[in-house]
């Protein structure tokens, strides 16, 4: 799944989600062209598994996105079995 370019503010990304055992969801942050983000690439992501309200996302950075906040940019969900309800950011 792709988002449309949105401009948010807070610190760190919060999803409500559910996976099967053998699903999961990664998240890379785009620009909005389309070109993923140093340090929140999708290879950086770190795999979320399970069935949370309230996960944050995380990379191998770290899971904050505040450097990122005020700035257009997309987020990309790669997902196997698994159902996204919502997004979030949070300070």
């Amino acid at each position: 799944m792709l988002t449309r370019a949105l401009v948010f503010s807070g610190k760190e990304l919060e999803i409500n989600y559910s996976t099967s055992a053998a699903g999961s969801i990664r998240v890379e942050v785009q620009d909005a062209a389309g070109n993923s983000l140093p340090g929140f690439d999708l290879a950086g992501s770190q795999e979320i598994i399970g069935d949370h309200i309230a996960r944050v996302v995380a990379w191998k950075s770290g899971s904050s996105v505040a450097a990122l906040a005020g700035k257009p940019v997309r987020l990309r969900f790669v997902m196997k079995d698994a159902d996204l309800y919502s997004i979030r950011f949070r300070n």
